[in-house]
């Protein structure tokens, strides 16, 4: 098997023809704003890869879907972000789909027939404050939930049909909780504003959405026990797995398409390259083990999160070692002729700037490798 094969592989498998939809742009065409990338996944059918089959879905296991993830990322590191987004909110309402009225069932089956995308209102991108404290608020108005507040960055803001936010929400005992919503992208109230400045991953349609005085049906909006201590609940393991394995394979795929070019070069020594694509397997092999105990087992844990977090904080130095030495391996001139393998190794960064860092997680970490709970804020 080649570099990337197994990935790819899996990718035309699942969603056949996106990979060769990416592959027929130059990389500077899918990650401008207004790319195609967003439309060949759509196309490709690419919103039910993680609807269960008996919701009419692909049905892909956590293994397969961090393989898809590489292969897109390798392809389109904007792509790869926005749709780890997408898979996050439908993995979310599947497993809210467990314990809620039954609405969710009729969500994801029209997530898969109308090829719907789904963004992620959940909180993240404030320097210093939890990603359990969101920024949109709920009050109950009489027979409606109304929510106020707003999300930046908010990826595939422009593609979106539906908008799943995490917000804060008084329960019946007057307790603040996190609930989950799920807000239509052409409800009264929701706008877009411009927010994203850096030209780095512009194609994963990461603006501002804003929500003012929004009503919703209340039930479309589902209570969690997650309270003020940030002790996670099952949903919210749920959650994290899918967002750390999606997106730490979606930005080794970006370092990959980095590594592939040094490989194509064919004039670094062997070592270097052997060097290169090990750096990157260890790391993916990593993702791989949690996802195939996620596959396997019937409860997730905060022990399997745990082992997620790690995985993730070790491809972040994979990432950044292998991008410098490839960088460094394709030389000058690379750098000179074209900005694609800066490009990429600037993209492939992004994965230390998403929630939880390393430094925020640190004391939870090994509290909770000394037998105490995982927080996570």
């Amino acid at each position: 098997m080649g570099f990337l094969d197994t990935e790819r592989e899996t990718l035309d498998t699942l969603l056949p023809g996106l990979d060769a939809a990416l592959a027929r742009h130059p990389l500077a065409e899918l990650e401008r704003p207004g790319s195609p990338a967003v439309a060949a996944f759509r196309e490709a059918g690419g919103a039910a890869l993680l609807v269960p089959a008996q919701n009419t879905g692909i049905g892909a296991d956590p293994l397969q879907a961090v393989r898809v993830q590489r292969a897109v990322g390798a392809r389109c590191p904007s792509l790869a972000v926005a749709t780890t987004m997408h898979h996050f909110s439908v993995a979310s309402l599947v497993e809210t789909a467990k314990h809620g009225a039954g609405f969710e069932w009729m969500l994801l089956e029209a997530v898969v027939g109308k090829r719907m995308l789904l963004a992620s209102g959940f909180a993240e991108g404030q320097t210093g404050q939890s990603i359990l404290r969101p920024a949109i608020r709920a009050e109950r108005r009489g027979g409606e939930v109304v929510l106020n507040g707003s999300k930046k960055p908010c990826s595939l803001a422009h593609s979106m049909d539906l908008l799943t936010a995490s917000v804060e929400m008084t329960d019946d005992s007057g307790e603040r909780r996190l609930a989950v919503a799920i807000v239509p992208a052409d409800a009264d109230g929701v706008s877009v504003r411009p927010f994203w400045r850096s030209t780095v991953l512009a194609g994963a349609e990461s603006e501002e959405v804003v929500l003012r005085d929004v009503a919703l049906d209340p039930q479309m909006v589902v209570l969690t026990e997650v309270g003020a201590d940030a002790v996670l609940d099952s949903l919210h393991i749920a959650g994290f797995l899918w967002f750390e394995l999606l997106m730490t394979a979606g930005y080794l795929g970006t370092a990959s398409a980095l590594v592939e070019r040094v490989l194509r070069h064919g004039r670094s020594p062997a070592s270097v390259r052997a060097e290169l694509v090990t750096d990157l397997g260890a790391a993916m092999l990593a993702v791989e083990a949690v996802a195939r105990t996620m596959r396997e087992s019937e409860s997730w844990g905060e022990g399997l999160l745990t082992d997620a977090l790690t995985a993730r904080y070790a491809a972040q130095d994979a990432i950044g070692r292998t991008t410098r030495t490839a960088l460094e391996t394709l030389g000058g001139m690379s750098f000179i002729s074209s900005d694609e393998g800066t490009y990429l190794a600037s993209a492939a960064a992004g994965l230390n700037f998403h929630p939880p860092s390393r430094g925020r997680m640190a004391e939870s970490l090994c509290a909770a490798l000394d037998g105490g709970p995982l927080h996570v804020g």
